[in-house]
């Protein structure tokens, strides 16, 4: 079964403040696509989620139906959010339910071989790279 890696982050300058993510498509150690995207002003946990958004729906709108026969990695230094995901960790912020809501559904349609990993901030240095220009060019 192919595996996709797929690097996340999103961040905020304030909290909330302008807030960015970016996604990295990774197959095979190669980058296929990355991605950003300004999302206005909104706290970090949110752009946390928010990014992992993007990231499946960029996924699939790459790969289509195929995604239903595919493995995917989601690696994220956001240890709340991938241990939410998980469903390690309650999620008690109303906003960040919504969110969580929003990826189980894409989940449940299309990606049923999906992990959720915690990596340290500097193994995310790529997405990190894209968040921060979509907080660069939403100034």
């Amino acid at each position: 079964m192919e595996k996709i890696i797929i690097f996340t982050d999103g961040g905020s300058r304030g909290n909330p403040g302008i807030a960015g993510v970016g996604v990295a498509i990774f197959d095979n150690k190669k980058e296929i696509k990355g991605v950003s995207k300004f999302l206005g002003k909104r706290t970090n946990n949110w752009a946390e989620y928010e990014a992992v958004v993007l990231a499946l729906e960029t996924a699939h709108r790459m790969f289509g139906k195929k995604t239903l026969k595919m493995d995917f990695e989601i690696r994220m230094d956001s240890q709340l959010v991938q241990r939410q995901l998980n469903n390690e960790y309650q999620i008690k912020e109303e906003s960040l339910f919504e969110q969580y809501i929003k990826i189980h559904n894409l989940i449940i349609k299309y990606f049923p071989h999906i992990k959720f990993i915690h990596i340290p901030r500097e193994k995310n240095k790529r997405a990190d790279e894209l968040s921060n220009e979509a907080m660069d060019e939403g100034k």
